[in-house]
């Protein structure tokens, strides 16, 4: 199967980059909202991303307009009937992603495949929610979208070997590197990742070193590109807890238990960048 026409469901920063990233590659997009004020801020918003572009020379006002007249925004899920391929990325949360499976099936056309933008909840979950478990599988691509390379297909129990070669070469199709991946909460990078950032909290809550310190000592002795606590404020701290969280039920590991800090400033309000405040303060920036 040749995946053409994509539908994206979530007006979120994840939504908005997949769609950027599937248009520019040749594919129409349909973005789908659950308000068309918001859906048509999605697709403002692609523009000014697009813009930027042109203005830095890396394409053409041409090529910017081609890439915009393959996307179209809507808040009707029925505009969602003849994609090819449907990513959902909404809110992380189980029940939520269900029902919209459940919804999505009675809608897109039946040979169509659906999939998960999620980070840690087990795909399989969302397959059985559907008449077409073995046309379910995972497609996470990583934040920022357009610039993150990787993007793990994850296989649940219920997929066919058809879907998951053809989401991998969908993947290929939009630049990106597919790894492929069993339905583990956490797949690949979360799973190796998250203890990491976890336990760059404690190290921050006992008092073994500060926060610039911490950040500064992966930056410049692991040559990472951010430290632990300015990535957590990328990711945002409820999602890492919630993350943390799907880690620690499945497995039982105490290093995916949530640092009480985190848990705190969730509850504060604190959530990183997205708030204007996490472990660093961006309202002045």
């Amino acid at each position: 199967m040749s995946i053409k026409r994509v539908g994206i469901v979530g007006s979120g920063i994840m939504g908005s980059g997949i769609a950027e990233v599937a248009a520019r590659s040749g594919h129409e997009v349909v973005l789908r909202s659950r308000r068309q004020a918001t859906a048509d801020a999605m697709v403002a918003g692609l523009e000014t991303s697009l813009s930027r572009q042109v203005d830095k020379g890396r394409m053409s006002a041409e090529e910017r307009d081609t890439v915009l007249g393959r996307v179209s925004g809507t808040h009707h899920i029925g505009d969602l009937a003849d994609c090819d391929l449907v990513i959902e990325s909404v809110v992380e949360d189980l029940a939520i992603k269900r029902a919209l499976f459940a919804e999505l099936d009675q809608i897109v056309r039946t040979d169509a495949i659906l999939a998960t933008n999620t980070s840690t909840l087990p795909v399989v979950e969302m397959a059985v929610a559907t008449e077409r478990p073995e046309r379910v599988c995972g497609v996470h691509f990583f934040n920022p979208a357009p610039l993150m390379s990787l993007v793990e297909v994850v296989r649940p129990l219920t997929a066919s070997d058809d879907t998951i070669d053809t989401v991998a070469e969908f993947a290929r199709t939009c630049g990106k590197e597919p790894v492929l991946v069993q339905d583990r909460a956490g797949f690949i990078v979360n799973a190796l990742l998250f203890p990491y950032l976890n336990n760059a909290v404690r190290m921050l809550e006992n008092g073994t070193a500060g926060r610039d310190d911490i950040d500064a000592a992966m930056k410049g002795g692991c040559n990472f590109p951010m430290g632990p606590l300015a990535l957590l404020d990328l990711v945002g701290l409820d999602t890492s807890v919630a993350i943390l969280d799907a880690l620690y039920a499945e497995f039982a590991d105490p290093n995916f238990s949530p640092a009480p800090a985190l848990r705190r400033m969730v509850a504060a309000g604190h959530l990183g960048r997205k708030s204007g405040r996490g472990f660093y303060d961006y309202a002045s920036r």
